[in-house]
């Protein structure tokens, strides 16, 4: 099981199609588009902040079991990542200190490994692209969903901006599999076919290592 990681406009789903075609395996996509909380957490998220964690962590679980069917599989978001995006909302006001209790006793009761489990929750590796803050807003600007624009929400340039810091320490600090990391400034994936092949190429050689 691949989980990529990376901050908004990182290019986790493009890469995770990629790597899904690259190894003719299935692919698990976090609900976004179709995803109502999203629109309304932007408008409102001192209102939405906990509710919308709580979406997210139910469909990634979902994803999670269902890419146990197969051998290998490819997810383009970290479960883990929740806490930290969750967290920063916490810390910025938008949720409650019971919220945060809540939802963090529910990701441990859901990930914790049972004795007679027969699927796995954790990642085999994590796969984690690292973007600048520049990069990022770039890239948030130029695929234009309205709710994420800092031309309709000033005080989103603040949001990224935290968000982007502590992706940093969340990343030293995961240790619930392996992990490697994809310097997405200087391999632009998306753009640019020759990268393209390196980072298949890596994400290859770091597998043969498990």
């Amino acid at each position: 099981m691949l989980v990529l990681s990376g901050t908004i406009g990182a290019g986790k789903t493009s890469l995770t199609s990629l790597l899904a075609d690259h190894l003719h395996k299935p692919a698990f996509y976090e609900s976004v588009d179709d995803n109502k909380i999203l629109p309304l957490f932007y408008k409102n998220p001192q209102k939405y902040a906990f509710l919308l964690q709580i979406y997210f962590l139910n469909k990634r679980l979902d994803s999670i079991k269902a890419a146990n069917a197969d051998d290998e599989s490819v997810l383009d978001r970290s479960i883990f990542e929740d806490s930290l995006l969750f967290h920063l909302n916490a810390d910025l006001g938008r949720a409650t200190a019971t919220e945060v209790d809540i939802y963090d006793s529910l990701l441990a009761n859901m990930m914790e490994e049972l004795p007679d489990a027969t699927h796995k929750k954790n990642p085999d590796l994590l796969i984690h692209i690292n973007i600048s803050f520049e990069t990022m807003l770039a890239r948030i600007q130029k695929r234009g969903r309205s709710f994420e624009q800092i031309d309709h929400d000033p005080s989103l340039y603040e949001y990224y901006k935290e968000l982007d810091q502590r992706y940093v320490d969340w990343y030293n600090n995961y240790d619930k599999s392996p992990k490697m990391q994809i310097d997405g400034d200087k391999l632009d994936f998306v753009e640019d076919a020759d990268a393209r092949r390196q980072v298949l190429q890596l994400i290859d050689e770091k597998i043969a290592t498990l």
